[in-house]
């Protein structure tokens, strides 16, 4: 059986500054320190980023029926904004599924919001149908909304500093 789920998160930032996070390995250094209960460690198995990177993703103790596996880089667009990971070893393939996939696309919307679409496609066995029920985009929603707010910081931490000297200079 072949699925697939979306989720959407409006983002008051702009499309390039988005991904510059999600484009990069940056997000897997950002979200084990922005989500630590959702994933504790992200590890550079091989590769610089782009195509064929391979990370090793390891989540807290507890998460129910996963406790890491590994994804290769398929696609990372950087002209159009999208990256697609699938799932090489260890997580869902250990529950009946052929294919995991993760497709990132960073939608421009206006000059100064985007779209974050996050897909996730999956094929399974049919004996294994029942685990379709362990797919949820609720972690990419958070990941998503945590990476827009660290953005946002950033931004303001910049600004800060700018807006103290022009007042000083008056």
């Amino acid at each position: 059986m072949e699925g697939s789920l979306c989720h959407e998160f409006e983002a008051d930032v702009t499309a390039a500054e988005v991904w510059e996070v999600y484009g990069s390995l940056l997000i897997g250094q950002l979200l084990p320190q922005l989500l630590p209960d959702l994933l504790s460690k992200v590890e550079l198995v091989d590769g610089d980023g782009g195509v064929g990177t391979v990370l090793l993703l390891t989540f807290p103790p507890g998460t129910t029926g996963l406790e890491s596996y590994k994804e290769k880089f398929v696609k990372v667009d950087n002209e159009n904004y999208v990256k697609e990971a699938i799932a090489v070893e260890g997580g869902y393939l250990n529950y009946g599924f052929n294919k995991y996939l993760v497709r990132f696309e960073i939608i421009e919307k206006t000059d100064e919001t985007s779209v974050i679409r996050s897909t996730i496609e999956y094929e399974v066995d049919q004996e294994h149908i029942s685990n379709t029920s362990l797919v949820s985009t609720s972690a990419l929603a958070a990941i998503a909304e945590a990476i827009t707010r660290h953005i946002k910081e950033q931004k303001s931490a910049e600004q800060a500093p700018k807006q103290t000297s022009d007042k000083q200079a008056e």
